[in-house]
């Protein structure tokens, strides 16, 4: 591998990014790059792309969660995302 291909582990970091389109031209490339090539990549990116259909046709006033627990779980993403962030 070389050091423009894509890593697993950081497509599962990247995956977000690319499903919003938000990952830069030269990032989404290599994503792409590696989708093509790793099977197992591109199997969970598509069940994650079928997870969202499922569930994009829910509305938030449909979810009985309570907005303390709401707010514990987006606490717990921010700091997950943190702690993995690279300094």
């Amino acid at each position: 591998m070389n050091s423009t291909e894509l890593t697993c582990q950081e497509l599962v970091e990247l995956v977000t990014e690319y499903l919003e389109g938000t990952l830069a031209p030269v990032e989404r490339e290599r994503f792409d790059a590696h989708l093509a090539e790793c099977e197992g990549c591109a199997n969970h990116v598509h069940q994650l792309r079928t997870t969202i259909a499922v569930t994009g046709e829910l509305r938030e006033e449909h979810l009985a969660l309570d907005p303390a627990a709401r707010d514990a779980l987006l606490e717990t993403f921010r700091r997950f995302k943190r702690a993995d962030s690279p300094r």
